[in-house]
């Protein structure tokens, strides 16, 4: 975690998200490859070739859901784009959202920090208790790994369970970011020298009313904050997030989607004349945009604090 608040810092904080569904390159490219797979694994490759050299990310978030749904052929294109990022020089976040008991919390914790799927940081849902983070925290301690647990999502369910009121008073998310502040305090001697904690929070950056309070709650805490783009999250709220310990804010569609929108790529994409090139380095176009965007308005808030 350490690495990629640095990262941040030197390259901007925004994370390019590849959560790459096959539907995204059109067929008649799709075609050009040995698979569905295949071509979403070309794809990313590109990405991060072109991000590399603008350096204009710090880091990658890769969506395990959409490789799983592409049966093994997926699960390989997941590695190799894990493999990609990482070999790139940048920090591979794989967005799990893991969470289970004893053996099985052990054997996640293996199968995302070791092996063939091995990456550098996880997502972790804790709410089947706390005592599921365990096998990550040891991970963090041996390895140097790190993992974000969810705390205040960006969708609209997040009500259901993470905004409850509890019978001794606050929210449901209250409780988890106060286990958050435990677990940095008993971490904080293994790391001494280190701004950062291995243990940070998903926060996301659709609600302005939250953003302020959350950010002040946990100012040591660095933040995934996802909902920036396609879902509709503001860059002045993110802005409020990126202060204090800081954040990387996560834009997926918006960035592997970007030549939906592309005014230049219209008519190649109406005469089915596009090429995954095209595609990539409209990508790199939203990325450029996006990390200015969020470097502004991060300016622009850490003026109020």
């Amino acid at each position: 975690m350490q690495r990629l608040q640095e990262a941040a810092k030197k390259n901007g904080p925004l994370c390019v998200g590849l959560d790459t569904d096959a539907s995204y390159v059109p067929e008649y490219i799709a075609k050009n490859f040995s698979s569905p797979a295949q071509a979403v694994l070309e794809y990313n490759k590109a990405i991060i070739q072109r991000v590399k050299a603008e350096n204009c990310a710090a880091c990658f978030k890769v969506q395990a859901a959409y490789y799983e749904a592409m049966g093994l052929a997926g699960m390989e294109a997941y590695a190799k784009t894990l493999r990609a990022v990482r070999e790139a020089g940048f920090v591979a976040i794989s967005d799990v959202k893991r969470g289970d008991i004893a053996a099985s919390a052990d054997a996640y914790a293996r199968a995302h920090f070791t092996g063939d799927f091995e990456t550098d940081i996880i997502t972790v849902n804790p709410y089947m208790g706390f005592e599921t983070l365990e096998p990550f925290i040891n991970y963090c301690k041996s390895a140097g790994k790190g993992f974000f647990v969810l705390l205040r999502t960006s969708n609209p369910g997040a009500a259901d369970i993470e905004q409850k009121e509890l019978k001794q008073g606050g929210l449901v998310l209250d409780g988890v970011g106060a286990h958050l502040n435990k677990i940095k305090a008993e971490t904080d001697a293994l790391f001494a020298g280190q701004e950062c904690s291995p243990v940070g929070a998903v926060v996301g950056c659709t609600h302005q009313a939250d953003a302020a309070a959350i950010r002040a709650a946990y100012p040591d805490i660095f933040f995934l904050i996802p909902g920036y783009g396609a879902q509709g999250g503001a860059a002045d709220i993110c802005g409020t997030l990126l202060q204090k310990a800081g954040g990387t804010v996560n834009s997926s569609r918006g960035i592997v989607c970007a030549y939906k929108k592309d005014a230049s790529l219209q008519e190649k994409i109406a005469a089915s004349a596009l090429t995954l090139d095209d595609m990539a380095d409209s990508a790199l176009r939203a990325c450029l945009a996006a990390k200015t965007e969020l470097l502004r308005f991060a300016a622009a808030n850490g003026g109020k604090q």
